[in-house]
């Protein structure tokens, strides 16, 4: 009603008001709000879904005890024996994992001069250390890594066959089986073969009671070495979200231009209000102008992390706010445009990337919030397009209601 009275002031007070308008245009002062962007550390932070970054290995290799046997001439035999390994576990960040992991077999050894033996299983809790991301940056796609690590668990050996002349219980019994609580310590180098495949070297010494073998002289911690090799399996790969304050000060100033610019139009438009309706009362226009109202700006859009078409959560945050844009706006249509960085991949792939990019939002847009899919487009620019001049600005999702 007021934007109408201010047509019918205008029409009656033509005279009048340009006067009156131009009076209160140059006593308009718009102060504008400037960002106020304190220290911000520019560093980036990671984090990981709990879906994310599992794994499971499996592998093969050998073992050799280091205990108390020695041979009739005085010189350790070692003896070499199959060793069996399976692990499960996840990485909770780029740099630090854990993991569950099972390894076992025969074990042979010498017992003053004969042969002794034994099965053993190994249950160990590792934590893992990723040297080359703590060292020299995040990579997800590094080739080679050395990963060391550390670990606690039990083992139970059973079967024990010693020889003739050895007296394991000391009381003229032999015992045929054992427990104990192990710590280990190794190294694993871990290569990349694709997203989902590693191959792993790696090698473990475990620290045992000097019962481990159910002999007890000599040195007081018996050890068992093992050096297995195999295969790592990634769910879902070996990527991280992302995330570095500094990446949106840009977007952030550049927004606050926008809404300084809105709010001078605004005063501007106040003072022509208020200088027409100094003029009233009117004589009554017969006709009535119909105004058309001009919907808000759409300037909403959906950033995403490295090489991904997910919509996180803070992203989210954006996709409702067009939602309730477009309910406000039931006469318009969006077009959806998805974009890439032209930094990482390569031109179709991007072209792929950003147009999965477009349809996630579609899809949010239609299944979250109940936007009728006629009114959505979806268009991809790829890498082809910079909207913006740091490169991973460009991994975003810009709305149109053009």
């Amino acid at each position: 009603m007021k934007t109408k009275a201010l047509f019918i002031a205008t029409a009656c007070c033509a005279l009048a008001v340009p006067a009156f308008q131009a009076k209160a245009q140059d006593a308009v002062v718009v102060e504008e709000e400037t960002a106020v962007v304190t220290d911000v550390p520019c560093k980036t932070q990671y984090s990981v879904s709990k879906y994310d970054n599992w794994f499971i290995q499996l592998g093969a290799g050998v073992a050799v005890p280091f205990v108390e046997g020695v041979d009739a001439k005085g010189d350790r035999e070692r003896h070499f024996t199959v060793n069996y390994n399976f692990a499960f576990g996840k990485w909770f960040s780029p740099y630090m994992g854990f993991r569950a992991s099972f390894y076992g077999g025969p074990l042979h050894y010498e017992t003053k001069g004969h042969m002794s033996k034994f099965n053993y299983v190994n249950a160990n809790v590792d934590f893992m250390w990723d040297m080359f991301n703590s060292l020299g940056g995040v990579n997800s796609k590094r080739v080679f890594s050395i990963v060391p690590f550390v670990g606690l668990g039990g083992m139970y050996g059973w079967n024990y066959r010693p020889s003739d002349d050895v007296n394991i219980a000391g009381n003229g019994g032999k015992k045929t089986n054992t427990w104990a609580l192990p710590v280990s310590a190794g190294i694993q180098l871990r290569f990349r073969l694709c997203k989902y495949v590693d191959f792993f070297a790696e090698g473990r010494a475990g620290f045992y009671g000097d019962n481990f073998n159910n002999i007890a002289f000599g040195r007081p911690i018996d050890i068992n070495g093992t050096v297995t090799g195999g295969f790592t399996i990634n769910f879902g790969g070996r990527d991280y979200e992302s995330y570095n304050p500094c990446d949106y000060l840009g977007y952030i100033d550049n927004l606050n231009n926008q809404v300084n610019a809105l709010r001078g139009a605004l005063a501007t438009s106040t003072a022509a209000l208020a200088a027409a309706e100094a003029q009233l009362p009117c004589p009554e226009v017969p006709e009535v102008v119909e105004v058309e109202t001009t919907p808000a700006p759409l300037m909403a859009t959906v950033r995403f992390s490295l090489n991904s078409a997910k919509i996180t959560s803070i992203e989210q945050v954006n996709v409702y706010n067009v939602a309730q844009w477009m309910k406000d706006n039931p006469d318009q249509n969006v077009t959806i445009v998805g974009y890439a960085d032209k930094d990482t991949g390569t031109a179709e792939y991007n072209m792929g990337l950003s147009k999965r990019r477009a349809e996630a939002v579609r899809t949010s847009l239609v299944n979250d919030y109940g936007i009728n899919p006629d009114r959505l487009s979806v268009a991809a620019e790829g890498s082809d397009v910079q909207p913006y001049d740091v490169n991973n600005w460009n991994r975003i999702v810009i709305f149109s209601n053009k």
